[in-house]
């Protein structure tokens, strides 16, 4: 992931120093967990940890420098560390174990921490936008299906709705979070040949995974529901952008992104404001729905493995991780600095000359005796007239002697109110959302 994207508290994650210091750790459990069943003395596994190698920049480079030799990124960190320790405690690293054993469980434990880190993200944008949703529970503004006016609602249960929508991704997260938190130190092929299962067990236990049956690998479906989560994720944020896109837009002008001290909007014109943060959400998005074909494909490996997956998922893993968090944040800072004129939307609501009320000017009318098609034909008439001469649908009707509908009847059909009586309904489930 290039550094721009790539939020340190995430990036630290899926360093080399991290991943192996998570390979070093997994060894030491493992030699301990043999210990105690008498395949290692428990003098050697203590010499293990207490000569265990300092896992910093310089031991990285030491097991880079060693791959040149190996051509094996596993076994010159086994040679690494065995080295370091010294014989003969250090022969006992990586004993009855195959490389995948360490390196699956470490991405396991790896993308359970940044799975986390994604939720506590997530938890943040959805209390971000509860009080965005609540603030503007009664701001009214017109609602547009297919991009034209369509009838009126309230910028609240807009933010509410993505309050649900995001929800539905962080429990999807969740449920990714245990379907990856697992651990497997079974051997070459799955079948514990050289390895007790009782280590497997210590070293689950002791990461906080859970050890499950496996080939020589853990099965990627468990790796594609990860980034599955990561891509539903990643299309709830660009939704939510390109609405926002839509509504800075000039014509519309309803939000507008924050817009800090200095900033520029362009090279060129010094009065532009763009939606720079949404259009980077949109495009992030797509490379999150990008990565989901790759983990998808990883499913099917010959056999008990190939390494089919191994290159690609050194890509993906950890870009869709980051990515997910990093849009996330964006978002978040996005929605917590959001300008909202509620003037510019009464004005845009108004300025359709009334048509957004047709419906309910339709029902009156078919109350009032005519049949469902007569109704809707004379208001699609009155309505066309509205807009092409540009006065109000209101008017337009009060002057049309097909209309048999009182004061009254037309105040309630073209009652603002009336429209948003039941907006709470959807308020009331977003306040309810709590954060996991």
């Amino acid at each position: 992931m290039i550094d721009r994207y790539a939020l340190p508290e995430i990036a630290e994650i899926f360093s080399d120093r991290s991943k192996f210091a998570r390979f070093l750790e997994i060894e030491l459990l493992a030699t301990e967990a043999q210990a105690k069943l008498g395949v290692v003395s428990q003098s050697d596994a203590q010499i293990c940890r207490a000569k265990a190698p300092l896992v910093d920049e310089s031991f990285v480079q030491r097991v880079a420098e060693r791959e040149l030799v190996t051509d094996h990124d596993v076994a010159a960190f086994v040679d690494v560390v065995q080295t370091a320790i010294g014989m003969p405690a250090g022969a006992w690293i990586h004993h009855g174990l195959t490389s995948t054993d360490v390196v699956d469980t470490a991405w396991c434990w790896m993308l359970k921490d940044a799975s986390e880190l994604i939720i506590g993200a997530m938890n943040e944008l959805i209390t971000q936008l509860q009080q965005l949703a609540e603030k503007h529970r009664d701001t009214a503004m017109i609602g547009r299906t297919h991009g034209i006016h369509a009838e009126p609602t309230t910028f609240g249960t807009k933010v509410a709705l993505w309050v649900l929508q995001v929800d539905r991704d962080r429990s999807r997260m969740h449920a990714a979070c245990q379907a990856i938190a697992v651990c497997k130190l079974s051997g070459a092929v799955g079948t514990y040949s050289n390895i007790s299962p009782d280590v497997e067990a210590h070293v689950a236990k002791a990461l906080g995974l859970r050890a499950v049956p496996a080939t020589q690998v853990v099965a990627r479906d468990r790796h594609a529901e990860f980034l599955w989560a990561c891509a539903s994720l990643g299309s709830t944020v660009e939704a939510i952008a390109i609405e926002l896109r839509h509504l800075q837009r000039t014509e519309v002008s309803e939000v507008r992104e924050g817009f800090k001290a200095g900033q520029k909007g362009s090279s060129a014109m010094p009065h532009k404001r763009n939606p720079i943060s949404a259009e980077t959400l949109t495009g992030l998005s797509r490379v999150l729905r990008s990565n989901l074909q790759t983990g998808l494909q990883n499913v099917a490996l010959w056999h008990e493995r190939d390494i089919s997956h191994s290159s690609a998922e050194r890509i993906v893993l950890p870009d869709s991780a980051m990515l997910a968090y990093y849009v996330i944040k964006r978002l978040t800072r996005v929605i917590s600095g959001l300008e909202v004129d509620e003037q510019r939307m009464l004005d845009n609501l108004a300025s359709s000359f009334g048509v957004v009320f047709s419906q309910p000017v339709l029902l009156a009318l078919v109350d009032s005796g005519l049949s469902r098609d007569d109704a809707y034909r004379i208001v699609q008439e009155d309505a066309a007239t509205a807009w092409s001469e540009r006065i109000q649908l209101r008017a337009v009707l009060e002057k049309d002697s097909r209309v048999k509908l009182n004061a009254k009847q037309l105040d309630e059909a073209f009652d603002l109110r009336r429209s948003l009586t039941h907006i709470n309904k959807t308020l009331d489930a977003a306040a309810r959302i709590v954060n996991t």
